[in-house]
């Protein structure tokens, strides 16, 4: 039986793995801001479908709004040059070696979710709800299951990206 969470679940996986393979596989770097731009806000959407309303907020205004947008000034500084190679760069026996370091992290993740039974356990805990304060904890809690270190991998990443802007905004010396 097809329930509304679960059609509205589908619209949103659809949406996002459609707008995630719009954004590779467009050969417009603004099309793909734009498709990056629909994933968050699918992901924002299963946030909402969750029941987890301030993280489908969140996920809408710090990055659906603020990094789509860093994303798209950053395009928009860098100049055409920069741009022009990227198409013949890409070409070639590259793409064969890709794929295959996909294909490897495929069978690799595939591996793991089968021998660690994940799917089972996710169909035993499935019907019991865990209240929000214990998903705050666990979010930041410094303990064993707490989430306090990808949170800091994540400030160092978005350091990189600012430090990256800057780098690609800033004039080049022409000697």
């Amino acid at each position: 039986m097809i329930t509304a969470n679960l059609f509205m679940f589908v619209i949103l996986a659809v949406v996002i793995l459609g707008s995630a393979i719009m954004c590779v596989f467009t050969k417009r770097i603004m099309r793909a801001a734009t498709f990056l731009l629909f994933v968050l806000f699918g992901v924002a959407g299963m946030f909402f479908l969750l029941d987890y309303t301030y993280l489908g907020a969140a996920q809408i205004s710090v990055y659906a709004g603020g990094i789509t947008m860093l994303y798209v000034f950053a395009i928009q500084l860098v100049s055409k040059r920069t741009l022009q190679g990227l198409l013949e760069h890409v070409k070639g026996s590259k793409i064969v070696g890709r794929a295959l370091v996909c294909l490897v992290g495929f069978v690799t993740l595939a591996v793991i979710v089968l021998k660690n039974h994940f799917i089972d356990m996710a169909a035993t805990v499935a019907d019991t709800e865990v209240p929000m304060d214990q998903v705050g904890s666990a979010l930041v809690g410094a303990d064993k299951y707490g989430y306090v270190l990808p949170f800091e991998f994540i400030s160092v990443f978005l350091l990189a990206c600012i430090i990256g802007g800057i780098l690609i905004a800033r004039k080049e010396d022409k000697k």
